[in-house]
């Protein structure tokens, strides 16, 4: 068998119309498997699928768990804890729409040898030939990937490996010396070579040749070059590879972790029952002016009350600019940064100001719990107007959101009264303002927009379409 060579990362001269990435030890890359398959088939597209080798303890700290499940040996910080553990309950959602299995690792496992083993199946299939149903390809990353998931399966183990081989039929002649020597190496330059070349998560798509800006129904200028390949991180992300992948027909998708009809959605029995859906969101977050629309549609379709909350989150960090001799997770962090502004200006219906806007107020949630306390006298108020209104104003305006005054005005022009609001925004409005912010605390709401069924969070815009059907229930 001939020395791997591999491909560039982000080759634009690619003759397949969508590279993917994924690692096997993450979670989120084992779930974009089954839909972004679905969607090459029923395509009839070609992808070039690719292992990248994540080095989770340089961002994202370490941890081991010993004896008994409790963690032995950890690096990580509170926050850095809150969002692992958030990232499990989340896959283990949507694994179990689809009968899989997500348990949490004991460890952060080096998943070199499984890349090396990808890379030696590779070299005896045809890209055509990969992406066919049951091809080597297809049958290796299913190999690995559930097994483990149940933990079953030694990632670090070379006899693991070359079983999995065996198991799915491929020439494993010379493989162990490949996978020591040549195979090992290339390996290691591929994953430096994708990561300077931007790849730093997965999945990972790049469409090599697509022009993502300008487009009907989208005059936001993101900075996108024709011939320039565009990277998408994140399964959410398929409603618009599919939509550029068909030609641009249509309307413009966005964001979503959809759904099949196979999909085994629960009813939780502790949830509310009268179809209410909190709705936590920082006003200067720019997801949360990209998530309004979306969310009222939803909630008017389904027939489906809004709660709104506002909470006071952390800013949009702005990317750090290039430091030389800068580490693994200081790069990853850098290229993150980049990559999220870009993303947020991809799908906001116009260029967006201010993405990095440090300052914080209370004047929007006083407004807003004067109207909610106007709606409880039993005015004839919309809340949801009124959260609308103040997004507008401050992402599509430009105007300000910071004082009573503008706050006022606003509120007068929904045509509501703000009589006494001065006095409620220093009295009464402080003490609702305390007690949401506290709510929002204990609830653990740190990312906007943060949805809730009873106590289970759905952190993001992504989750609207099992929210709907989960609501509907």
């Amino acid at each position: 068998m001939n020395t791997l060579k591999c491909p560039v990362a982000s080759s634009t001269d690619a003759q397949v119309p969508l590279i993917i990435y994924l690692d096997f030890k993450s979670p989120y890359a084992y779930l974009a498997v089954e839909p972004t398959r679905k969607m090459l088939a029923e395509l009839g597209v070609v992808a070039d699928w690719r292992p990248f080798v994540l080095d989770i303890g340089s961002y994202l700290g370490t941890a081991k768990l010993g004896k008994g499940g409790k963690v032995a040996e950890q690096s990580r910080s509170k926050e850095q804890w809150s969002g692992v553990k958030y990232a499990y309950f989340d896959c283990r959602r949507y694994a179990n729409l689809k009968g899989m299995t997500v348990r949490g690792t004991v460890k952060i496992w080096n998943t070199d040898l499984p890349a090396v083993g990808w890379w030696w199946v590779k070299q005896q299939e045809s890209l055509q030939q990969q992406c066919g149903p049951n091809s080597l390809m297809e049958k290796y990353i299913d190999a690995v990937y559930a097994p483990f998931w149940r933990r079953e399966f030694d990632a670090e183990d070379i006899d693991a490996v070359e079983q999995v081989l065996i198991d799915v039929g491929a020439n494993v002649e010379g493989f162990r010396d490949y996978a020591a020597g040549p195979g090992l190496q290339a390996n290691a330059q591929f994953q430096m070579d994708a990561f300077d070349s931007g790849i730093y998560g997965v999945p990972t798509y790049i469409l090599p040749n697509e022009v993502m800006g300008g487009e009907a129904g989208n005059d936001n200028d993101v900075g996108d070059v024709a011939g320039a390949a565009q990277k998408f991180f994140g399964r959410e992300h398929l409603p618009l590879i599919r939509w550029y992948l068909q030609g641009q027909v249509g309307e413009r998708p966005d964001v979503a972790y959809e759904l099949d009809d196979g999909d085994q959605i629960m009813a939780d029995p502790e949830a509310p029952t009268d179809s209410t859906l909190p709705v936590y969101i920082d006003v200067k977050a720019p997801q949360s002016y990209l998530a309004l629309a979306g969310t009222r549609a939803m909630a008017e379709r389904q027939n489906i009350a809004l709660d709104w909350h506002f909470f006071q989150g952390q800013p949009l960090r702005q990317p750090a600019s290039w430091v030389d001799g800068e580490g693994r997770g200081a790069m990853h962090r850098r290229i993150r940064g980049t990559y999220l502004g870009q993303d947020i200006q991809r799908y906001a219906p116009h260029a967006l100001k201010n993405l990095y806007v440090a300052e914080r107020s209370s004047a929007p949630a006083l407004g807003l719990a004067w109207v909610k306390a106007l709606a409880a006298q039993g005015q004839d108020v919309n809340i949801g107007d009124y959260v609308e209104a103040i997004l507008l104003r401050f992402w599509q305006q430009q105007e300000d959101i910071d004082s009573s005054a503008s706050v006022a005005g606003v509120l007068e022009g929904l045509g509501l009264s703000v009589d006494g609001f001065s006095e409620f925004a220093a009295g009464a409005g402080l003490a609702a303002l305390e007690s949401s912010e506290s709510q929002a605390q204990a609830l653990g709401v740190s990312m906007s927009p943060t949805y809730f069924i009873g106590t289970e969070p759905f952190q993001g815009r992504q989750h609207l379409p099992l929210l709907a059907a989960r609501l509907k229930l």
